[in-house]
């Protein structure tokens, strides 16, 4: 059992997005790690959920703004000798190399897995409570009787259509994370009030409780 609970907020719709993906990728490992047809479906939910979200928004931009902020803002470090310079360098390197692949993928975010015949109607009967049953979608109930390391290959090959967002989101989350320490408030009779610094904008808020309280935060 861990010490703390940890919550995130976010503070704008970008990192919500990213906050977003970041669960449905962590679900989909998750899942796809057992061996059970339950597993499978779970596992093909969270492809599809991962979809909709993406298709929900221009991801490729907001992804792009967000790693060339980063890199504009690391980069007036450079001079500062209190820098760890090899770590700056490395990280700089790879926004830079995240954004050149971002810039040359010419196609949309999990383009081939939109006009997979299999996924949209899966996509289509899970808009129904139950609507994925063996009289529904026979296709979907024979592929589940496949041996479990044929169905695995299958869904690694879906998810490895997310690689390159899935690595940028990740990366700027931890850059995000790490970005800022933990500093100790009390929450008088339960209430807490901060004016946030305009000049140091907050992306998201990290509140972390001893775990054997039963409160969480409301934001």
């Amino acid at each position: 059992m861990q010490d703390v609970t940890l919550y995130e907020h976010p503070l704008n719709e970008r990192i919500r997005s990213f906050l977003r993906l970041e669960l449905l990728f962590h679900q989909a490992d998750f899942y796809s790690r057992g061996a059970s047809i339950w597993n499978s479906r779970a596992t093909l939910n969270s492809i599809i959920e991962i979809q909709s979200l993406i298709g929900r928004s221009d991801l490729k931009t907001e992804l792009l703004k967000e790693l060339e902020r980063h890199t504009a803002n690391l980069a007036r470090l450079e001079q500062n000798p209190n820098i760890d310079r090899r770590l700056l360098a490395e990280v700089l390197d790879e926004l830079d190399m995240l954004i050149d692949r971002l810039y040359s993928n010419n196609q949309p975010i999990g383009h081939a897995l939109n006009e997979n015949e299999f996924l949209n109607s899966f996509r289509q009967r899970s808009a129904i409570p139950g609507g994925s049953c063996a009289f529904d979608l026979p296709g979907l109930h024979a592929w589940l009787q496949l041996p479990v390391e044929e169905r695995n290959q299958t869904l690694a090959s879906w998810l490895s259509s997310f690689d390159l967002v899935r690595h940028a989101i990740m990366f700027l989350l931890r850059l995000i994370r790490d970005s800022a320490t933990e500093q100790p408030i009390t929450a008088e009779k339960g209430f807490y009030q901060q004016n946030m610094d305009p000049n140091q904008p907050c992306q998201v808020l990290r509140i972390t409780l001893p775990a054997e309280v039963r409160h969480y935060p409301e934001i």
